[in-house]
């Protein structure tokens, strides 16, 4: 059996015995639209929900279009040329463009006329969000969590914000897209905090495809309200990062009803739990580090066994990353035990704890080997996991354990997909 599994920008091959009980999982594949640009443009004619983009955006008004960063495979040169046609024929708007970095780090020039196009990095005015430098943030008070809300000062001075991006399952938020355009991507490292701390991450109800009870997702809903006027325009992708729906206009309506589309696309059943399950982080750029790659485990974790094994495929091209305090977290225990309790002790709170808080969650499951070009064993070994320079030789060992019999899966695209046991 030959799978291609998604991998940092050309994929990888996963050579696997006929004779072994392999079974495979991955989302319906759902065709590209055939012209993205009209179906854009059409959407924001008639959105859901709200009214033409052209009649909400008001003769001199300050606009804030925000989009999303390198490490998200958003289609913002089409999504951002679609805006700005209608934006650039209303007299006197004044647009600027928002980087949502969240708490990642800056885009670099380069990036940025990547991601956006070589005529939209040279003519447009761009904000990069900087989470941690306050006197770029106001306060907008309070959500009823009891979190202060600070966000970027100059989308605040906007009357209109703009909210661009795409949705795909999310592992701790149900879906991406909606508001998290404006919380993580816009916020204050206050903000950012409380709404990933230790209690709002261990929550139940703050895993995949679930967004009503998950006090995340509320919450970023809340804080989104708390904003100002908003217009969504948000796509689905498929595994070819094509363009498959476009869902523009009311942020509650438009952001349900693309999660509804990617829910009957990604959530697929299975009827056991597996022994080994082989997992990607669904290549470059969500494969960029291994601070992403924690999606593709928490994605592997629901459907293997206690006591199993996972098998990361991640590129990681910018390594751990040496930014944030992901990697130093992880550094200062031993073993995911005493990184569960570190984190979960009364009082503990700090930058990226979230991300090692799930890893840490998994890891309590299963054992997690990590296959990656762009980390030495000894950085694997740093962040806790194991190591493993070929896939089919770590399935052998582990089939030595397991024995011949033990039941495998393989996740090709990794937390595009939402396994559950039925």
């Amino acid at each position: 059996m030959r799978i291609k599994l998604a991998y940092g920008k050309t994929g990888l091959p996963l050579e696997l015995d006929d004779a072994l009980d392999v079974t495979a999982v991955a989302p319906t594949f759902v065709p590209a639209l055939a012209d993205p640009a009209a179906a854009v443009r059409a959407a924001l004619e008639a959105p859901i929900g709200s009214p033409p983009l052209r009649e909400v955006a008001r003769p001199g008004m300050r606009v804030g279009v925000i989009f999303s960063d390198i490490t998200r495979p958003a289609p913002n040169p089409l999504l951002l040329a679609a805006v700005l046609e209608v934006l650039d024929a209303i007299p006197g708007v004044e647009v600027t463009l928002f980087n949502a970095l969240g708490t990642h780090r800056p885009n670099t020039d380069a990036e940025l006329r990547t991601m956006l196009g070589g005529s939209i990095f040279e003519n447009r005015r761009i904000v990069q969000n900087n989470t941690f430098e306050p006197a770029t943030q106001v306060s907008v008070g309070l959500t009823s969590k009891g979190h202060e809300t600070w966000l970027n000062g100059e989308l605040m001075r906007c009357d209109l914000k703009i909210l661009t991006g795409f949705i795909e399952p999310h592992l701790f938020a149900g879906f991406s897209g909606g508001g998290k355009a404006i919380m993580p991507g816009m916020a204050g490292q206050r903000t950012v905090l409380g709404n990933h701390d230790a209690g709002m991450v261990g929550h139940p109800k703050a895993i995949w495809g679930v967004t009503h009870g998950n006090p995340i997702w509320e919450e970023v809903r809340e804080v989104a309200g708390q904003a100002g006027r908003l217009f969504l325009l948000n796509v689905t992708l498929n595994r070819d990062k094509a363009v498959t729906g476009v869902f523009a206009g009311d942020l509650d309506r438009a952001h349900a009803t693309g999660c509804a589309f990617v829910k009957r696309s990604a959530m697929v059943p299975v009827n056991r739990p597996f022994d080994i399950v082989v997992t990607t982080n669904s290549g470059y750029p969500l494969d960029i580090n291994l601070y992403q790659s924690v999606k593709g485990m928490r994605a592997a974790e629901q459907i293997v066994r206690p006591g199993g094994a996972i098998i990361i495929a991640t590129r990681c091209s910018d390594g751990i990353p040496d930014h944030g305090l992901y990697g130093e977290i992880l550094r200062e225990s031993c073993d995911p035990r005493e990184l569960l309790a570190k984190i979960t002790a009364p009082g503990f709170l700090e930058q990226d704890q979230w991300q090692a808080h799930v890893q840490a969650l998994v890891q309590s499951k299963a054992d997690v080997f990590v296959r990656s070009d762009g980390l030495t064993d000894e950085e694997v070994r740093s962040a806790l996991l194991r190591p493993c320079r070929r896939i089919e030789e770590t399935i052998a060992d582990l089939l030595g354990t397991y024995g011949r019999g033990a039941s495998i899966c393989v996740m090709p695209e990794g937390p595009q997909t939402i396994p559950y046991v039925a």
